[in-house]
C-alpha cells in the first residue's frame, strides 16, 4: 500500500496512541485510586503531567519545531520509543509515583508526534483531499479511546491486572507502528522548500508576526477553550460518572465507549464527505451548540444514568465535526510548510499546557460541586464557538502549501 492512505494511516496512529493513553488512564483512574489510596491531589497530579496535558504540550513545543529544521520523518526514529518507555513504567507501577514518571514521558512522545503526525497527513495528502485525509486521522483518535474502554469493559473484573493489560496493548501497537513507519518516506512539500530555507528559533518570533498572528492567536483559543472541555470528558468521566454518578466501573466504561462510537461515526458520515467541500460554517456551528447542550444537561439536571445516557448520545453524534477536526484542518492551512509543525506544535503545546493547569484543580472543584464545573465547562464550549465561527467565517477552504 505505496500510497498517500498509507502515509495517513502509519502517522494518523499517533491519534490512536495520544487518545488511547488518555483514556486508559480515565480507565484506571478509579482503580488507581482505591489501590494505592491518594487523593484528590495526586489525581489532580496525574491529569495534569499525563499525556492530556503539560507533558504533551511541552514535547508539542520541542516537537513541532524539530519537525521544521530535521523533517518530519525523523522524529519518527525514536519518539516511540520514549513512549514505550513511559507505559512500561505505567504498567509496572508499584508506587504512585512511577505513574506520573511514566505519563510525563509517554506525553513527551505524544506531544512530539502529533505535530510530525498531522502535518505530513495534510503535506502527502492529494490536492483538495487534506481534510479527508485529516479526517482518517481524527477516526484513529477516537478508535483508540473505543478499543480501550471495550478492553475495559471485558476486564473490568480483573482490577489493577486489566488496566496493564490495557497499557499493554498500546505499548506492542506502539512498537509494531515504530517499525513499520521506519518505511515511510519524507513529506514531498518539506523534501523541495528545506534545502533552500534555514530553520532556526525566529521562527517561533515569525509567527508572532502578520499574517500569521491572527490564524495563531484564533485557532488556539478556540481549540484550546475547547479541549479545557474535552480533556475533563476524556480523561475524567469514568471518575465523574463513579464518584459524582454513582455509576458502576463497568457502566461508566460502557457510556464512554459510546460516546467514541457515536463521534466515529460522525466523523466517517458527517465531517469527511464534507471537509474539503466549502460550507464548514453550518457544520461547525451545529456541533459547538450541540455539545454546549449535552453539557447543559449535566449542569441542570442530577447525573443519573438517563441524563449521563442523553449527554453521551448528544455529545457524540456531533463530536466528530467540531473543533478537534476543524482545527486540524484549519492549523495546516493557516501555515506555510516551514512554518506548519512549528506553529501547530506551539499551538498544541499552549492548549495541553492550559489543560494540566486545568486538571490540576479540577478533582478539587469536583468535591466543591459539580454542577458548578459543568457551567464552567459551558463558558468555555460558548467562548470556543463564538471564536471558531468568527474564523470559519474569514476563511475559505485552502491549498496546503
Amino acid at each position: 500500500m505505496k500510497s498517500p492512505w498509507r502515509t495517513t494511516l502509519l502517522a494518523g496512529s499517533a491519534s490512536y496512541l495520544d487518545a488511547g493513553s488518555i483514556v486508559a488512564g480515565a480507565v484506571g483512574l478509579p482503580l488507581w485510586t482505591e489501590h494505592f489510596g491518594f487523593g484528590t491531589t495526586f489525581v489532580g497530579l496525574i491529569g495534569a503531567f499525563s499525556s492530556n496535558a503539560i507533558s504533551a504540550g511541552v514535547g508539542a513545543l520541542a516537537g513541532g519545531w524539530l519537525c521544521d529544521k530535521l523533517g518530519r520523518r525523523r522524529v519518527y526514529q525514536w519518539d516511540l520509543l520514549l513512549y514505550a518507555f513511559g507505559l512500561l513504567c505505567i504498567i509496572f507501577a508499584t508506587e504512585p509515583w512511577m505513574l506520573v514518571f511514566g505519563y510525563v514521558f509517554t506525553g513527551l512522545a505524544v506531544g512530539v508526534d502529533v505535530p510530525a503526525s498531522w502535518t505530513l497527513i495534510a503535506e502527502a495528502a492529494p490536492k483538495g483531499a487534506h481534510g479527508r485525509h485529516g479526517a482518517t486521522a481524527q477516526i484513529m483518535w477516537l478508535t483508540g479511546p473505543l478499543v480501550v474502554l471495550l478492553l475495559g469493559l471485558a476486564l473490568a473484573d480483573t482490577g489493577l491486572l486489566g488496566v496493564r493489560l490495557i497499557f499493554a496493548h498500546l505499548l506492542v501497537l506502539s512498537l509494531i507502528v515504530w517499525y513499520l513507519r521506519r518505511g515511510l518516506r519524507e513529506s514531498p512539500l518539506w523534501e523541495e522548500q528545506a534545502p533552500h530555507a534555514h530553520i532556526t528559533l525566529a521562527n517561533f518570533k515569525l509567527l508572532t508576526t502578520k499574517p500569521f498572528l491572527k490564524p495563531l492567536v484564533m485557532l488556539t483559543a478556540m481549540y484550546g477553550l475547547w479541549n479545557l472541555h474535552a480533556g475533563t470528558s476524556g480523561f475524567y468521566l469514568p471518575y465523574i460518572l463513579t464518584t459524582v454518578g454513582a455509576q458502576t466501573q463497568a457502566a461508566s466504561v460502557a457510556l464512554n465507549a459510546l460516546l467514541f462510537v457515536l463521534g466515529g461515526l460522525s466523523v466517517w458520515l458527517v465531517f469527511m464527505p464534507r471537509a474539503d467541500r466549502g460550507a464548514r460554517t453550518p457544520l461547525f456551528a451545529t456541533a459547538a451548540v450541540a455539545q454546549i447542550a449535552a453539557v447543559l444537561l449535566l449542569a441542570v439536571f442530577p447525573l443519573t444514568t438517563g441524563v449521563a445516557v442523553a449527554y453521551v448520545l448528544l455529545s457524540g453524534a456531533c463530536g466528530g465535526f467540531g473543533q478537534q477536526q476543524f482545527f486540524q484542518l484549519w492549523s495546516a492551512e493557516a501555515f506555510p510548510t516551514l512554518l506548519r509543525a512549528t506553529a501547530l506544535g506551539l499551538m498544541f503545546a499552549i492548549v495541553r499546557i492550559a489543560l494540566g493547569g486545568w486538571s490540576l484543580f479540577l478533582p478539587t472543584f469536583l468535591d466543591a460541586g459539580f454542577h458548578g464545573v459543568a457551567w464552567t465547562l459551558i463558558a468555555f464550549l460558548s467562548a470556543s464557538a463564538l471564536v471558531g465561527l468568527a474564523y470559519a467565517r474569514r476563511v475559505a477552504s485552502r491549498s496546503v502549501r
